[in-house]
């Protein structure tokens, strides 16, 4: 599938958004964002998703801009004043590295539920091991992406 120049604006209006500290922007913004109707954007979202690019709602909203959540979740990355939500540990992670700024991720461990905290970069050190558990091999991620 082509990714068309109106695909990479639209991805890249929504990055810039979310990485602005704003929440992720819903389909009547991107339309302002882009100068484009609510058909070409929801048709070049859906591009988006075909290519694992983002996760859209039923409704055709953005669910996830990986590493981003659009909704709230257990994994917390806060820089400054700003806090984005990572769709899991991996992503959260990802979040971090992507801002290239000392970052605290707040979480909780999968198996018991005890809360965690992770300061990037001061803690990811060989002084500081952490490990990180995935029940579901990545190979197998995209197979129903929401839940794992």
């Amino acid at each position: 599938m082509e990714t068309t120049p109106l695909d990479l604006g639209l991805r890249q209006a929504i990055y810039n958004r979310v990485l602005a500290g704003a929440k992720m922007p819903p389909v009547s913004e991107l339309c302002e964002l882009v100068r484009q109707p609510a058909a070409g954007v929801r048709a070049s979202l859906q591009r988006l998703a075909d290519a694992h690019q983002l996760v859209l709602q039923e409704d055709g909203e953005i669910l996830m801009a990986n590493p981003f959540s659009a909704v709230p979740t257990p994994f917390i990355v806060t820089a400054g004043s700003h806090f984005w939500h990572g769709n899991c540990i991996w992503d959260a992670m990802g979040i971090a590295a992507i801002l290239h700024r000392p970052v605290t991720i707040d979480a909780s461990c999968g198996c018991c539920g005890t809360a965690l905290t992770l300061r990037v970069p001061d803690e990811c050190s060989d002084e500081h091991p952490a490990r990180v558990h995935f029940a579901i091999p990545a190979a197998h991620w995209w197979d129903d992406i929401v839940f794992n």
